[in-house]
């Protein structure tokens, strides 16, 4: 896929995959606009249309002549929320990447203590500061299905994140570029940063209710990709070695 340079002058690159979100898209980029005041460097919105069938992408549109730094890209066709994610990041101009989802359950206003974070731990090799929905406004079985899938994510991969599956995350695009991509790589993000030897730190964040749509992920779906995902990532991280290395002539720490 086509890859952009980061831009010398755009810090943040705000990326928001979408699929039939109508209902939420105007005013989720419009709350991430008067948000992005204290994040502390110019800041950019990505919104990539996964192929809706509504009017998101005309609203969208629309969107672009009323906010500064909105870029809106197109999917052609439905490929998912990885694949989104991936267009958004790869075509960013920022140093520093904002992830959330589409749906307006994530708070943009968690954003500047996340960034905050993710700054202040760059010397302990902080990498990723991942959002925990300590209390989710979803349904009892998806609470119930959620809770059970990280448990035995956290079991198999001991990534120590308590909730993986939020889509709000801030990391360096450099990292992200370095990661191995599949589908549906998204839920794994945490396991993958630690995988390349990079920090990752849970922060507990605000999640709201859907007020538009409905979730475009079913139970069973998710549960069959996860497993065969899951043993993915596990071998990956089984076949992984991080080297200490030293150069002839320096001096030790």
């Amino acid at each position: 896929m086509p890859v952009t340079d980061p831009g010398p002058d755009m810090e943040i690159s705000v990326v928001v995959p979408m699929h039939n979100e109508a209902g939420n898209c105007r005013s989720l980029v419009r709350e991430i606009a008067d948000s992005r005041a204290e994040y502390g460097g110019r800041c950019e919105i990505i919104c990539v249309d996964d192929a809706s069938g509504d009017q998101t992408a005309e609203i969208l549109a629309a969107l672009r002549e009323e906010v500064e730094d909105l870029r809106v890209l197109r999917l052609q066709e439905n490929c998912g929320q990885s694949t989104a994610l991936c267009v958004g990041i790869a075509r960013a101009r920022g140093r520093i990447i904002v992830t959330m989802d589409g749906d307006g359950q994530n708070n943009p206003a968690d954003v500047p203590d996340m960034l905050r974070l993710l700054r202040q731990g760059r010397e302990q090799g902080i990498e990723m500061v991942a959002g925990w929905r300590k209390k989710r406004r979803d349904t009892l079985w998806r609470r119930l299905t959620s809770r059970i899938a990280n448990r035995v994510r956290a079991l198999l991969l001991k990534d120590r994140t308590p909730d993986t599956g939020c889509g709000l995350k801030v990391f360096y695009r450099s990292t992200f570029m370095a990661l191995p991509w599949f589908d549906h790589m998204h839920r794994f993000l945490p396991a993958l940063v630690q995988r390349g030897g990079g920090g990752v730190v849970s922060i507990p964040v605000d999640h709201r209710p859907r007020r538009h749509g409905r979730s475009h992920y079913g139970t069973l779906d998710r549960l069959r990709v996860g497993i065969t995902d899951l043993f993915g990532v596990a071998w990956l991280q089984r076949r992984s070695r991080l080297p200490k290395v030293s150069e002839m002539g320096e001096q030790e720490p």
